[in-house]
């Protein structure tokens, strides 16, 4: 399908020299004489890329005005400025706003035509690794066998055919966005926007913009996040970020399924599912006065809770042999051949959860390692920071004997039972004890065992 690419210059001898140079380049074509009809355009359909003159109808700087708008709806667009009034300063300003170049007039027809295609280039790369990452994290399943996973996988089966709020709470990396996105993917809404909104990512002033948009003073709109998921699912990730000022506007907008854009004055009403995650733990932050417990209730309709990686051992083998398939696959490499008992990935307290497991895997992938021993040493050479063996050995060395064996006993069964999800049986075998020597052993250890 061959690229748009919109051209904006009131000037109509200009307008159709640079018609007639795209169209022969292969390229389909739209054109506004005017900031109005620009505006008009943009709002209607956003080009793959936009030509703009900076001095159109309306004042001297129309131009990157326009290049403010489209940016605000998609900063992947890219936008080529063009100026027969061009200083330094204003190129400067163009490319600091997101222009993708600057071109003055009288302009080479040849060097233009070269920067258009750069630009389709640009853009439709870009487009294709979103969609290729939006592919490959969506594909991602919800891998596990501990009870809190399947737990979760019911709970995702029994949410999404409703339209309740939900709150998933869990630490980073822990799968909260998947866990959303699984919601959204399996509820009526499915065709329509997932959008995320990230707390902890926002300019504490750019709050009310980036969540209910604004409403310019040339008459231009900018959709804030509630608008752009209309009909679909809204995430507000590390909710317990958003200021308390901000709280208390979603709280209204919750109350009265309506809300005004910045410097609007009308009421604008959406259709939006809303989720909301956190890494922190809620109550605790509505104790110390960082978060509305009025709010909390409205957001906790529904809440899920994921646990850590290493509360789910039972997961990780699985999540090892799920994610060396689907990695090398993505890399297009012989299936990597990792050990998933091996003793630095189950010990490791896994601070990043399955995404730090992910990253792991991913590297070992590119450094493609051909033999197992290659493999254990990037795992070892990752995680040495956090090697259990070298934490055993140097808690032991300062005790006697028989304490030490008693303490590694005691670490060692207990991992073990955490790999097995609490199965004494399949733990028993694989420590090659007898089922009542090891309920023996765990219960003079003070090791409480769990179903």
């Amino acid at each position: 399908m061959s690229s748009e690419i919109l051209i904006v210059d009131d000037n109509a001898d200009i307008r159709n020299i640079i018609n007639e140079l795209i169209l022969d380049a292969g390229y389909k074509t739209r054109i506004a004489a005017n900031y109005n009809q620009a505006l008009s355009e943009i709002d209607k359909k956003l080009p793959d890329v936009a030509i703009l003159d900076v001095k159109l109808d309306k004042g001297d700087n129309d131009g990157i005005e326009l290049l403010s708008h489209i940016k605000s709806k998609n900063k992947d667009v890219p936008v080529i400025i063009i100026s027969g009034h061009a200083n330094i300063e204003m190129a400067v300003k163009s490319l600091h706003n997101g222009a993708f170049e600057f071109i003055e007039k009288p302009f080479d027809r040849e060097r233009l035509i070269n920067f258009v295609k750069r630009a389709v280039e640009n853009y439709n790369l870009k487009k294709e690794n979103k969609e290729y990452e939006s592919k490959l994290f969506s594909s991602y399943d919800l891998i596990g066998n501990s009870k809190n996973i399947i737990n979760i996988k019911d709970q995702i089966k029994k949410i999404s055919i409703t339209e309740s709020r939900v709150f998933i709470n869990g630490p980073s990396g822990s799968g909260k966005e998947l866990i959303a996105r699984k919601i959204h993917k399996n509820s009526k809404r499915s065709k329509n926007p997932f959008v995320i909104l990230n707390g902890a990512l926002l300019d504490s002033n750019k709050y009310e913009l980036e969540l209910f948009g604004e409403e310019k003073e040339n008459g231009s709109i900018s959709y804030g996040a509630l608008e752009k998921a209309n009909g679909g699912t809204l995430l507000v990730d590390q909710v317990s970020e958003i200021p308390l000022d901000i709280q208390s506007k979603i709280l209204r907008v919750l109350t009265d399924q309506k809300f005004k854009r910045v410097n609007g004055n009308s009421d604008v009403t959406v259709d939006v599912r809303l989720m909301c995650s956190s890494s922190n733990d809620l109550k605790k932050e509505i104790e110390i006065g960082n978060f509305r417990e009025d709010l909390f209730h409205r957001i906790n309709v529904f809440e899920i809770n994921v646990e850590p990686l290493s509360q789910r051992i039972s997961d990780i083998p699985l999540l090892i042999n799920y994610f060396s398939k689907k990695i090398s696959e993505n890399y297009n490499i012989k299936e990597l051949n990792i050990d998933e008992n091996n003793s630095y990935i189950l010990n490791h307290n896994w601070h990043g959860n399955v995404r730090e497991l992910r990253n792991l895997i991913e590297r070992i992938a590119i450094l493609q390692p051909d033999t197992k021993d290659k493999i254990s040493n990037i795992i070892k050479e990752s995680l040495k920071n956090n090697n259990f063996d070298d934490q055993i050995a140097e808690n032991s060395l300062s005790v006697p004997l028989k304490e030490a064996r008693e303490k590694f006993e005691k670490e060692y069964l207990t991992i073990q039972l955490k790999k097995f999800n609490g199965n004494i049986s399949k733990t028993a075998n694989f420590v090659g004890m007898e089922r009542s020597a090891l309920h023996r052993k765990l219960k003079g250890l003070g090791i409480k065992e769990f179903n």
